[in-house]
């Protein structure tokens, strides 16, 4: 498969508008139940994860969205926060391990992990993850943690139509950011996915290399490898068990971080504790489990 320009612009532009309908509207929701002050009679049920993970209790709307639809719906949720450089690195490291579910346990389905492991796995890593992130100093942060008590009040509008513009030009400047993030990223990893060496490696079982593409390209990708392989019974359990762990906890690793060093995240501390916690977690779970 040769690199073809036209086919990386072609999901390019249905990549923005898939962003474009997911974080305008999200983003403009977001406003109008800070407007309103609703979104204390809707997070209080998440106080629990919010403070484990020392976030702010808004931030739970934009846990629930990512954990259920995506990061691009988390980040849309997220960004009228006023969140500070420490909180978007615990939502980047969290939500990075615990995003999509119900899409990805599927993926991870066909490769025989069942969907209570691999929810429960990437629940219980994303959250210790994530209280980790939340007791580092202040000073490995772009910028300190903004406390809820400390944070800058929400813009005060004098209607709610002033509110609805301030919000449409704020969730399209989001969106633009993130769109050039994007389509650069979809050039350079179809670039990848045509070369020789990756078409070669795709069409036969190696799971180092599995591993490699999906912690690159995502799960989708990097499952994509193995599942016909698997499906044939080619692959023993214990590897299928090894490399879908390591995924879950650690994919799209270039993607993922991109988006949120948008927000001050600290890209060496995202990378390093999903690269580590990845790499120890899946080696205890083989060492551990009686599979064969």
């Amino acid at each position: 498969m040769s690199f073809s320009i036209q086919k990386s612009l072609r999901t390019s532009v249905r990549s923005s508008w898939t962003i474009l309908k997911l974080i305008v509207p999200i983003y403009i929701l977001a406003d109008i139940l800070f407007y309103y002050d609703l979104l204390s009679h809707i997070t209080f049920i998440f106080k629990p994860v919010v403070s484990l993970l020392g976030l702010p209790q808004e931030a739970a709307l934009s846990i629930v969205s990512g954990l259920f639809l995506n990061l691009y719906a988390a980040i849309a949720f997220a960004a009228p926060l006023g969140l500070g450089g420490k909180e978007w690195t615990i939502l980047a490291v969290f939500l990075g391990i615990a995003h999509a579910l119900l899409v990805e346990t599927e993926i991870m389905k066909r490769l025989g992990i069942s969907r209570l492991y691999s929810i429960c796995l990437r629940l219980i890593v994303g959250l210790l993850v994530g209280w980790l992130t939340s007791r580092l100093p202040d000073e490995w942060f772009n910028h300190a943690t903004i406390s809820t008590a400390l944070a800058p009040e929400h813009p005060i509008f004098t209607s709610l139509f002033e509110l609805l513009q301030n919000s449409l030009y704020e969730s399209f400047s989001l969106s633009l950011k993130i769109i050039t993030l994007v389509t650069t990223l979809i050039f350079f990893l179809d670039f990848i996915k045509s070369l020789p060496i990756i078409e070669k490696h795709s069409q036969k079982v190696n799971s180092g290399f599995s591993i490699l593409v999906g912690v690159i390209l995502g799960i989708t990708y990097g499952a994509g490898i193995l599942i016909s392989e698997y499906e044939k019974g080619i692959l023993k359990k214990r590897e299928i068990l090894f490399i879908g762990t390591y995924l879950m906890i650690c994919h799209a690793i270039i993607e993922d971080t991109l988006l949120f060093i948008i927000f001050d995240a600290n890209p060496w501390i995202i990378m390093g504790l999903r690269f580590s916690f990845a790499t120890l977690v899946s080696y205890l779970v083989v060492k551990y489990s009686k599979t064969t």
